[in-house]
């Protein structure tokens, strides 16, 4: 066969190649031809490249007679010398033997053709990926086993580095892989990706997922970003941004132009990688890690346009795969285009079981020692290990907790016996937060100083059951694990629906077959996520203490304005929680901050009074139209209108409390029609918070003004029965079980259903109590909403109720 026609069997153009090609040239190089042939047209952008294939590969390995020489080491191994000794030994035979005459000319003709047409003569900087032709399989993940190269310039600097991604199928931790997974040696070749570099060391790059990782929550792409070039992501070097964007309404024909992003986190991305002197040089790194400069660490990485198209184009990629996708990005600096440069199969997430759900329950909640990102949703402790390298890792016993600043493939081999880990750097897509979930293992990573912080700490309890924020707790505390099973859950006409507040949480929840959120608290959301008073982001010049001044700045990092800091988080994390039951009904409850809490937030106390009984002071309703507050509550509208009306959440129903007279109904429902919210415009809902006496003896009269109840039986019993629900010395007085609560939830209920409205219930009774759900079935109630963990008890209580009472003549007229 003529050099030419070798030629063709060993390099080949992405273009020429599809995913049936992985024997020959890998899954990652089989993927890239795929895209470039299959979606290009559909608008997703690959750089142009080539392939070197398997027979290229065992085409060397013949002409330097390594096959025996690999076999001869392969054998030490199992007969006990030590990996590193003999992974070394592999590498160092690789490294020193040259590529065949006629390999060599095909790769750097294939070189010079990739650069002609880049319109590059001196020499295209590439970068060179390695493909393992047995990787990215959905039984076995290869990811980052072996090595890749940036910014390589010149046949030199390229013959070079495919030699070193050959010797990269050898580093240990792919030989211990390979060996765990029963993957023979020398049938596995490797295939050498050679594509033109996007120039994201002047702009960005990133990982994305069309899955998200945590929870499993198929309806979501999360998106990581930093600047300069994305390996600093996909290491851990960074804290990147991360976005989230929900799915199902990127493609909405009923309404295009939606921009549903449901959340967006700014990332400290201190560092970036960028291009350094000597890509042409075989001997000098290509590549150099920079600080990031001050201007850029305080902004978001992408704008909105760009996270929908990335977006957009990941959901092309699964479409076309017919699976969950990990996917590598990066943005072009001179003309700002952005390209896919990996997609692979998602391997974790997606394989999770979805017929039960474990949760962990920690009892008690110190002041943590450190927070990060929690990947996961379990608990661990052990005694903690503070270590800087992986040749250090004998020192961490099995079970400790694995303290260090970020990992990489070296450190699989540790990780797999760690209790726990904790890492300063890295985010939700980087190396130690897919390997701790594909080994199941409990990990705070992103701390940004838990290896300083945490010597000498001895046991710590590391909990990731909290919601989004991972906490590492000092001593080993008492946590539960319950299983919930979802294979035997009855179905009820009374709807059963959750209680929701925290916008990360509320994913957790995905698979439970609830009939929407009866209750999402937006002041929860304003406390944990927001953190600032409405009128202290309108008025800064009014907040008194430097240190409220300085948390406010801080807070609103990344933002052109205080004010479009507040309605932005607030509108993104009640669109989380909508996402988490679309299209199902998501009840909002508008701001319900006593006076006292509203102090409490960042600059809070220059804007409240000092209240003796705030319980029964300005709070709920009485607020929104008051001269005091009203402009904090137009920023509230603001939001509302924005998760619905931009983002796309129109599943998103409005609710007030605490309303207290017919009066002040029509001044809230005005106001909110002033800021263009408005009963029945745009499919607009607006409930009422049965709470108040008042309530019950008017029912149909406040029916009349709302399109639904919501009963919240802890203030009702507390009005009802003159009982403060927070006084120790009353509280076996509180009772909503006793008959004159239950006389004004029939009023309640039998006041809605005279106006066809529907009625609902949240609050712990139903869950406490089976009889009180019995109660509430056969008194003809429309939904109960109990928290999630829960839900599956009180299902069983109204499926057994309805069955006792289902002769009831009301059981379905009001339902639906």
């Amino acid at each position: 066969m003529t050099t030419a026609a070798k030629s063709t069997t060993w390099c080949r153009w992405f273009a020429d190649l599809t995913n049936d090609d992985v024997a020959e040239v890998g899954g990652k190089n089989a993927s890239l031809g795929e895209m470039v042939r299959e979606l290009g047209e559909l608008g997703v952008k690959v750089p142009d490249g080539f392939a070197t294939t398997a027979d290229a590969y065992r085409t060397f390995l013949t002409a330097n007679d390594l096959d025996d020489k690999i076999a001869k080491e392969i054998g030490r191994f199992r007969d006990g010398t030590r990996l590193s000794t003999v992974g070394k030994k592999i590498r160092d035979l690789i490294l020193k033997a040259e590529l065949p005459g006629p390999l060599a000319e095909a790769i750097t003709s294939h070189y010079g053709e990739l650069s002609q047409r880049a319109g590059r003569h001196d020499g295209l900087d590439v970068a060179v990926r390695s493909s393992a032709t047995a990787e990215d399989l959905p039984d076995a993940s290869f990811a980052g086993q072996q090595d890749t190269f940036l910014n390589i310039r010149g046949p030199d600097a390229l013959l070079d580095a495919v030699r070193r991604c050959y010797a990269s199928l050898f580093n240990n931790r792919a030989i211990a892989y390979r060996e765990e997974k029963g993957f023979d040696h020398l049938e596995v070749a490797l295939s050498v990706g050679v594509q033109r570099m996007v120039r994201s060391d002047e702009a960005s790059a990133g990982v994305m997922f069309t899955i998200d990782t945590e929870t499993g929550f198929p309806d979501a792409v999360l998106i990581d970003a930093a600047y300069g070039l994305g390996e600093s992501v996909v290491g851990g070097l960074v804290d990147p941004d991360e976005y989230r964007v929900f799915k199902p309404l990127l493609h909405d024909p009923d309404r295009p132009g939606l921009v549903p992003i449901i959340s967006k986190k700014l990332g400290t991305k201190s560092t970036k990688i960028v291009y350094a002197e000597g890509g042409d040089d075989p001997g000098a790194d290509p590549t150099a890690t920079v600080d990031t400069d001050e201007a850029d660490q305080t902004r978001f990485v992408l704008d909105d346009r760009a996270i929908i198209e990335l977006a957009h184009a990941a959901l092309t990629i699964e479409h076309h795969y017919g699976r969950p996708m990990d996917i590598e990005w990066a943005k072009d600096g001179p003309d700002g285009d952005l390209f896919i440069v990996q997609a692979r199969p998602e391997t974790v997430a997606a394989s999770r079981q979805t017929s039960s759900i474990h949760t962990y329950r920690i009892h008690e909640h110190p002041e943590p020692l450190v927070t990060g990102e929690a990947i996961g949703q379990s608990i661990g402790s052990g005694e903690v290990t503070v270590i800087d390298s992986p040749a250090d890792g004998d020192k961490l016993p099995d079970g400790g907790v694995l303290v260090t600043g970020m990992t990489d493939p070296d450190w699989v081999p540790i990780m797999k016996r760690a209790g726990a880990i904790v890492t300063d750097h890295g985010g939700r897509t980087s190396h130690a937060a897919i390997v701790s979930r594909e080994l199941g293992v409990t990990a705070v990573i992103g701390t940004g100083d838990a290896t300083e912080r945490l010597k000498g700490a001895g046991v710590v309890t590391v909990s990731c059951a909290e919601g989004s924020t991972g906490k590492v707790y000092e001593g080993e505390l008492d946590y539960d694990v319950v299983d919930h099973d979802l294979t035997d859950i009855p179905e009820t006409h009374t709807k059963v629906m959750l209680n929701l507040a925290e916008p990360d949480g509320a994913l957790r929840w995905w698979q439970l077959p609830a009939d929407g959120i009866g209750l999402a608290r937006m002041e929860f959301v304003i406390g944990q996520h927001v953190q600032a008073h409405p009128l202290a982001l309108l008025h800064p010049d009014r907040v008194e203490s430097d240190d409220d001044r300085a948390r406010i700045d801080e807070l609103v990092r990344g933002f052109p304005d205080p004010t479009t800091y507040f309605v932005e988080t607030l509108a993104r994390g009640l669109a989380s929680i909508a996402a988490s039951q679309h299209p199902r009904k998501v009840i909002v409850r508008m701001s319900d901050f006593k006076t006292n809490e509203y102090a409490e937030l960042v600059g809070g106390r220059a804007f409240e009074p000092h209240e003796e009984n705030p319980m029964i002071g300005w709070r709920g309703a009485s607020r929104y139209y008051h001269d005091n507050y009203r402009d904090g509550f137009a920023l509230e509208c603001q939001a509302i209108r924005l998760a619905r009306e931009t983002i796309g959440m129109d599943n998103i129903v409005v609710m007030i409390p605490f309303c207290r007279t017919l009066t002040e109904a029509d001044a809230v429902l005005a106001t909110l029609a002033e800021h263009d919210l408005i009963r029945g415009a745009h499919g607009l809902e607006i409930y009422v918070m049965a709470e108040i006496p008042a309530n019950a003896l008017l029912a149909e009269e406040f029916a009349a003004h709302f399109d639904g109840f919501s009963i919240g039986s802890n203030d009702l019993t507390q009005l009802v029965l003159g009982v403060d629900r927070d006084s120790d010395i009353l509280g076996s007085e509180f009772d909503e079980f006793d008959p004159a609560v239950r006389k004004a939830i029939e009023m309640i209920i039998d006041g809605g259903h005279a106006r066809g409205k529907p009625v609902g219930l949240c609050g712990q009774a139903p869950s406490d109590h089976p009889e009180f759900a019995e109660f509430l079935v056969e008194a003809g109630i429309d939904s109960m909403s109990v928290t999630p963990d829960s839900f599956l008890s009180v299902k069983q209580h109204v499926a057994t109720a309805e069955r006792e009472h289902r002769h009831d003549p009301r059981s379905e007229e009001h339902r639906g």
